[in-house]
């Protein structure tokens, strides 16, 4: 009993370590094995130990990995952190209340049933979207990550779940042929058929098409000093520093129109500014896009500018809006932000209507949307029901979240079938083709120049998840429900 304890600590230890990694750096078979060494603690501990030992190695992995992720202080933060490790024990609740009571393959979906379903009600449910998703640590490997396209990512978090629970199954049965033949064997063609598929799937990509060149800016690095974009968004302008912070604006304004100029006529037909990097007090709004509507009128160029208009002394003075003009000088759309990021955003941000525009060119179409709005699956699919031919994206983060929000974007390009690109200010400006291969990078923290440019494909392909949704998901939750509610009518004498 000793060595089997000792075993299972031991399991618990290694997985929440591994688990605390992956959290931070995407390192996707740790994710399949983090999950297998966790669920094999869970399934061979006690349940009376086992969960609360459980909760304690969730609780401590992400305190420590979610640090200067979650832009939440103090004691708020770690209520914030229990709330994770509480939704992260419930999937092994569940399989360890059931999996008992019903055998075999069925047995090995509970788990995986009970991760989706928690990741996929806490996307719908909890501000931050699909932060935190174990889909997300599947990044870089492009087979897998390609059935994204069928089921969204609801799907990598299911198979390496599921990986996690046939496995255990396994090595809790002594690997004895016999008996784990079948949950093994069919957790094995269904992993390679979707690799395989996946594999195919790239092979197949074409990439004659027709291509347009996409520029993103960034701001200067030196104009502003800490601490005052934060007061200009927030609209703490006394009116001492009035006229020295509307000088800067204006030098800010400059750079932006003359390196769209610049950009246009090196050859981009589109170009793309990162969110709120163009800063303006609202009096003199009128006047800039006057200019805006200008230059892309005599470039011939479509401007889609991440903006931030300040009404200084407004309960809410921020309007984070994506202003597009199009190639004739004509603003086509002023769309805000539909969904704030939780805590200081939130609390100054004029809030959008929720509608993804999606804008008709001469040429192609495209849909528009802003950051933390490329955390919502299901909101940006709104790009691909409106035939979109692709999706720029104004981004602004933080060198904490540069890699994960990059990477998570990847996603939303499989998932629609779009290109995507991203402008990011503090963050990695990059270009994604509809199957999630990287077409540029370039990083507002590294020396030299900021300017990303790319030869981006226009038009998108068809794909299952922009039709259905999260249909899959939804299955989840009702697996797992009738799952326990089958084990709960068992105990019944």
């Amino acid at each position: 009993m000793f060595i089997a304890s000792a075993g299972s600590l031991a399991s618990l230890v290694v997985g929440a370590a591994l688990f605390l990694m992956v959290t931070r750096v995407t390192i996707p078979p740790f994710t399949w094995l983090a999950l297998t060494l966790l669920l094999h603690a869970s399934r061979s501990m006690t349940a009376s130990a086992g969960l609360p030992c459980l909760w304690i190695a969730f609780y401590v992995a992400f305190a420590i990995g979610d640090r200067d992720i979650v832009p939440v202080p103090g004691p708020e933060y770690y209520a914030i952190v229990a709330f994770f490790a509480t939704a992260m024990t419930l999937p092994f609740a569940a399989d360890r209340f059931a999996i008992s009571r019903i055998a075999g393959v069925r047995a090995t979906l509970i788990f995986p049933m009970g991760l989706v379903a928690v990741e996929f009600l806490r996307s719908r449910f909890v501000p931050g979207g699909t932060w935190g998703s174990l889909a997300y640590t599947q990044y870089g490997y492009l087979p897998l990550m390609q059935v994204a396209a069928l089921v969204g990512i609801w799907g990598l978090t299911f198979l390496a779940a599921w990986f996690a629970s046939t496995f255990e199954w396994a090595w809790s049965h002594g690997f004895d042929w016999s008996l784990v033949r079948t949950p093994v064997l069919t957790c094995a063609v269904v992993l390679g058929a979707v690799v395989l598929a996946g594999a195919i799937r790239l092979g197949l990509a074409p990439t004659d098409g027709a291509a347009v060149r996409v520029a993103t800016l960034n701001r200067p690095v030196d104009l502003f000093i800490p601490g005052e974009i934060t007061r200009i968004a927030e609209g703490s302008v006394p009116p001492a520093d009035h006229d020295r912070l509307h000088a800067k604006l204006a030098r800010l304004h400059d750079w932006f129109l003359d390196g769209s100029r610049r950009e246009a006529r090196a050859g981009a037909r589109i170009i793309v500014w990162p969110e709120t990097s163009l800063l303006i007090f609202k009096e003199d709004e009128a006047a800039f896009l006057s200019r805006a509507q200008q230059l892309a009128s005599d470039e011939r160029v479509f401007l889609a500018m991440g903006m931030g208009t300040v009404r200084p002394g407004a309960i809410l003075p921020l309007e984070n809006k994506l202003v597009a003009i199009d190639p004739a000088g004509q603003i086509r759309v002023s769309y805000l932000k539909s969904h704030p990021v939780t805590g200081w955003e939130a609390g100054i941000m004029r809030v959008g209507d929720g509608r993804l525009p999606v804008i008709s060119t001469s040429n192609s179409r495209i849909a528009a949307a802003i950051c933390h709005d490329a955390d919502f699956p299901e909101f940006i699919r709104q790009a691909a029901q409106g035939t979109a031919d692709l999706l720029v994206v104004p981004v602004n983060e933080w060198k904490e979240v540069k890699t994960i929000h990059f990477q998570m974007h990847a996603f939303r390009a499989i998932e629609t079938g779009l290109p995507v690109v991203r402008a990011a200010a503090s963050g990695l400006s990059s270009a994604f083709d509809p199957w999630g291969r990287v077409l540029g990078v370039a990083d507002y923290f590294a020396e030299g120049d900021r300017t990303l440019t790319v030869q981006l494909p226009v038009g998108g392909v068809r794909t299952l998840y922009a039709r259905t949704g999260d249909l899959f998901a939804w299955l989840c939750v009702a697996g797992v429900v009738l799952a326990v509610g089958t084990a709960l009518v068992s105990l019944k004498p």
